[in-house]
């Protein structure tokens, strides 16, 4: 009797399997492309019209020869309506299809901007329902019809133009050490953290995290020292007067990250080390930071931490994250 198979991904979780983390990732970048992306990059270059006086039955034949399902009505160069399939579909059932394409066209047509985000085409089409808009240019002559079709697939070729980059920068990254021979080769990542800069704040983790993967890091590993980056450079922006620097450094075997000031120093070191310690003013703790748990959340994080400091004398975090076999490939 044959043991019955593992369920699929299709069947454990229905239509809906669980999001992922490169999911969440390629969803904001197509939100981001929807307001990157112009209008006049993703539609075709030729423009098919039609004349308001032609007949109806030119422009079903222009609608045949080219695979479309609309053309634009244009009058000495000027955009007076637009024609659809639908429109003459009807034309044919009342028998009128020798009538000029502007007994049925639709007149004073929405459109939209060559200079456009496509994110106001998807406005529109949201709103209206429509199947097609006209393009224009800045001096409001025609030069495209945007249809949805148009904006999908220009967001994919987006997707897979960032994709095809970030494969070459992340072979480039793990290849960095690839003809240097020495007996200690160590890279050093370095950032200057300013005292109070809650806009940037998590800038500097983020790009660990991001350098780390181009190294060839796994996930977890880049993960783990993501999230310890991120602790020791909002302490910097919280608790110090001036700010500091945040370094990681990249050994054979373990990986360093430490953050160092030259501010007041502290007195008990114990004490901030004690999960809810905190002196974080209350207007940072209204503002969400300051829990005190910023050491806690790096000692659960990492395999070895190290606080110095001294009253005038500033302080120095060194959190290590030992890397086997496994954390690494590629460069790291």
């Amino acid at each position: 009797m044959n043991a019955p198979r593992p369920p699929t991904e299709q069947e454990k979780f229905g239509r809906h399997r669980p999001l992922t983390d490169r999911d969440a990732h390629e969803i904001n970048r197509v939100e981001e492309l929807s307001y990157d992306l112009k209008i006049h990059e993703i539609i075709a270059a030729e423009v098919v019209a039609i004349a308001p006086d032609a007949p109806l039955s030119d422009a079903l034949d222009l609608l045949r020869l080219h695979r479309i399902s609309g053309l634009p009505v244009v009058d000495e160069e000027n955009l007076v309506g637009i024609i659809s399939v639908e429109d003459i579909l009807r034309a044919l059932q009342n028998g009128e299809i020798h009538l000029p394409v502007k007994n049925y066209m639709s007149a004073d047509p929405v459109s939209v901007r060559a200079s456009d985000s496509i994110v106001e085409a998807i406005k529109i089409f949201t709103e209206t329902g429509l199947g097609r808009l006209p393009v224009l240019n800045e001096n409001k002559r025609l030069i495209g019809i945007i249809t949805k079709g148009d904006i999908t697939r220009g967001i994919l070729r987006a997707v897979q133009h960032d994709y095809q980059e970030e494969e070459v920068r992340r072979y480039r990254a793990s290849h960095l050490f690839e003809d240097i021979v020495s007996d200690r080769t160590t890279l050093v990542l370095r950032y200057a953290i300013q005292a109070g800069d809650f806009t940037h704040g998590g800038n500097a983790s983020a790009n660990i995290k991001r350098a780390l993967l181009r190294l060839g890091a796994n996930p977890q590993l880049a993960r783990r020292c993501g999230i310890a980056a991120y602790e020791a450079e909002m302490n910097l922006i919280i608790h110090t007067a001036k700010g500091g620097v945040l370094k990681l450094e990249v050994e054979s075997n373990e990986i360093v990250i430490s953050a160092a000031d030259d501010g007041p120093g502290i007195e008990d070191i114990q004490k901030v080390l004690q999960p809810g310690y905190s002196t974080a003013s209350d207007q940072i703790r209204a503002m969400g930071f300051g829990a005190g748990m910023g050491l806690v959340n790096i000692q659960r994080t990492v395999d070895a931490m190290e606080l110095k400091s001294a009253p005038g004398k500033g302080s120095k975090l060194i959190m290590r994250i030992a890397m086997s076999a496994d954390d690494k490939k590629g460069a790291l």
